[in-house]
């Protein structure tokens, strides 16, 4: 079983320093957010990279990429961070820190651009952060393996993967707030996004 944490703290920081790295600047954020306006204050979370479809920040590119890295509320960067320690590290020993850094990136910017174009579509305004089209990604990636090299994922792991999408996607339109495209968007870019980096540079095995 992939998904289940075997490892100390000291392991841990040793064996997936970019997960580390990751989850300390959501929380360092989020501690910025707190201590100037409040995580769930709009124009805070506007200052400090939200992104937004407005026509005034169309040319601030950087917002698809900070944004990532923002949490309205302890409950959202909670939830987020529990997916980063426990589902994100099988995908770090397997691509390494750096591949899994584009998968991270590339899956969240991807769902990003996905939510804005949904949400002009519709002629509705959105501002939007956290994490979750990045860890979608992660799961799009997971979802990869488990489909085309099933010998690389354990029965387990894989039931495991399918019941997390399941509920992941039925939250995903159920709950209200929720930006449901940047969830699908990164889930699908985290899939093409593997596909391509195992052919550009050969995945690891698994650590059990």
């Amino acid at each position: 079983m992939i998904f289940i944490r075997y490892e100390n703290w000291k392991s841990y920081l040793k064996f997936f320093p970019l997960t580390s790295i990751l989850l300390i600047a959501n929380v360092v954020m989020f501690i910025v957010l707190s201590l100037n306006g409040g995580s769930t204050n709009s124009m805070t979370l506007l200052k400090f990279g939200a992104l937004v479809n407005h026509e005034l920040f169309a040319a601030e590119w950087w917002r698809y990429i900070t944004s990532m890295f923002l949490h309205a509320g302890f409950s959202h960067l909670l939830f987020n961070s529990f997916a980063l320690i426990v589902f994100a590290p099988p995908m770090e020993r397997l691509l390494g820190s750096v591949r899994y850094g584009v998968l991270y990136l590339g899956g969240g910017i991807l769902g990003n651009i996905l939510a804005v174009a949904w949400y002009n579509s519709v002629g509705a305004t959105t501002i939007s952060v956290g994490a979750s089209g990045a860890i979608y990604a992660i799961y799009g990636a997971f979802l990869y393996v488990a489909l085309f090299q099933r010998t690389m994922m354990d029965e387990t792991s894989r039931k495991t993967l399918y019941t997390l999408l399941v509920f992941g996607i039925i939250f995903s339109f159920a709950m209200t707030g929720i930006n449901w495209m940047a969830h699908l968007g990164g889930l699908l870019g985290g899939f093409f996004i593997y596909g391509l980096l195992i052919r550009l540079w050969k995945p690891r095995s698994f650590k059990q």
